[in-house]
């Protein structure tokens, strides 16, 4: 696997080795001493996998739990989307920051975003499904929403129309209204 940094040096993007021939292709997606050795450089355990799958235009996000804060592996099996983390970790020299990755089928990167990231993502093809590995368990009463648009967030979402949001996302919070993460 090939990782290529981010500027936020924890947020990586990993890109398979593919092989192929004319009968199609074959890559590993996953292997725990791989990405130990070349993501995290320590232990890291997934306890749930999770599949997603949403229409042109809607955006899901910008999500994070403040108890059972959960680092996610996301991959796109279908479609294309922009996938983006806020660091919303106090102590972090990049708090407030964001990173921007096109993810797709065709391009098979996958992005390891760590806990204490606020995460969502734009669907820019007709339809599109996302897979990931999540390192702790859904926490419904912990999760809280970062207004996808907010003025001081600045992020570059590549929207031309007002996107689909859940009711929950509409009433996303500002980002200088949340309690920061001690990750």
């Amino acid at each position: 696997m090939n990782v290529i940094e981010t500027n936020i040096a924890d947020v990586k993007i990993i890109e398979p080795k593919m092989f192929g021939d004319d009968r199609g292709y074959f890559c590993e997606t996953w292997s725990q001493q791989q990405f130990e050795q070349s993501v995290t450089g320590k232990p890291t355990h997934f306890v749930q996998d999770n599949h997603s799958k949403s229409v042109k235009g809607t955006l899901r996000g910008l999500h994070f739990q403040r108890q059972q804060a959960q680092g996610k592996l996301i991959r796109v099996i279908s479609g294309e989307i922009f996938d983006v983390a806020v660091d919303i970790r106090i102590d972090s020299s990049t708090y407030g920051q964001w990173v921007g990755i096109v993810l797709s089928a065709d391009n098979k990167r996958q992005v390891w975003i760590p806990a204490g990231f606020a995460h969502g993502f734009y669907v820019l093809s007709d339809s599109a499904e996302c897979v990931y590995k999540c390192t702790d368990y859904y926490h419904p009463q912990s999760e809280q929403t970062v207004l996808w648009n907010d003025p001081n967030l600045d992020i570059k979402w590549p929207v031309h129309a007002e996107p689909l949001l859940s009711v929950k996302d509409q009433h996303g919070l500002l980002f200088k209204d949340i309690r920061p993460l001690v990750v």
